[in-house]
């Protein structure tokens, strides 16, 4: 059984929103307070390095947003983060210190920590990615099962009921998802983890770990 912790995923030095995850223990469990954190911290930030964009909406003067982009508050975007062409922000977004946020790559309800890319054509929904994890090309996190229950993350001897009914994927730092992956809903990758390009990842992939196919998870060399 791997250790799923916040601590054992994350270093909480590389996101503004430390504060949100003390007094948890699992990732999953900040993703109903992602709404309301955003507005109580936005009205805290600086207004020499942030400017309030819109409702609920604080951009760091040091990142960049393309005019396409549409941006939808609760947002929070820090310093020298990038928003590009058509991306979609559909709220209740963190997005973290020179994060790239791409080409029609649509967010939601997600904690992106520092140095995130989730460059193109990514679906990220109900999800926190640690500091430096990559989602390739086409890559996205599934948040809803196809028979609406409540999401459970499986591992190999232990489930753990969330009650959520939206939860996508806890990606631990320095994660690297390939091209055109699915990670289902419950999906969780510890750190410093590949997957292989068009896999279909579910359950708990330990750290240092590459996953190559459901029945080839192996350890790193």
């Amino acid at each position: 059984m791997s250790d799923i912790s916040i601590q054992n995923l994350y270093d909480l030095n590389e996101t503004i929103a430390a504060d949100l995850f003390e007094g948890i223990k699992y990732p999953w469990e900040v993703l109903p307070k992602i709404h309301d954190y955003i507005i109580e911290l936005g009205q805290r930030l600086p207004s020499d390095i942030y400017e309030q964009k819109g409702e609920n909406i604080w951009i760091a003067k040091t990142a960049t947003v393309a005019p396409t982009a549409c941006l939808n508050g609760p947002l929070i975007v820090d310093e020298g983060a990038e928003i590009r062409h058509c991306a979609f922000v559909r709220g209740n977004a963190i997005v973290g210190k020179g994060a790239v946020v791409g080409n029609s790559t649509e967010l939601k309800n997600v904690v992106l920590f520092n140095k995130v890319q989730v460059p193109h054509y990514n679906y990220v929904g109900d999800s926190i990615l640690g500091y430096k994890s990559h989602m390739g090309a086409g890559s996205i996190t599934s948040n809803v099962k196809s028979d609406k229950t409540l999401v459970i993350v499986k591992d190999t001897d232990k489930i753990y009921e969330t009650g959520l009914k939206k939860m996508g994927a806890m990606l631990g730092d320095n994660v690297e998802v390939g091209c055109n992956s699915v990670l289902n809903p419950g999906t969780v990758i510890g750190r410093n983890s590949n997957v292989y390009p068009t896999s279909c990842v579910r359950g708990v992939i330990p750290p240092y770990h590459i996953f190559k196919n459901s029945k080839e998870i192996v350890a790193k060399q």
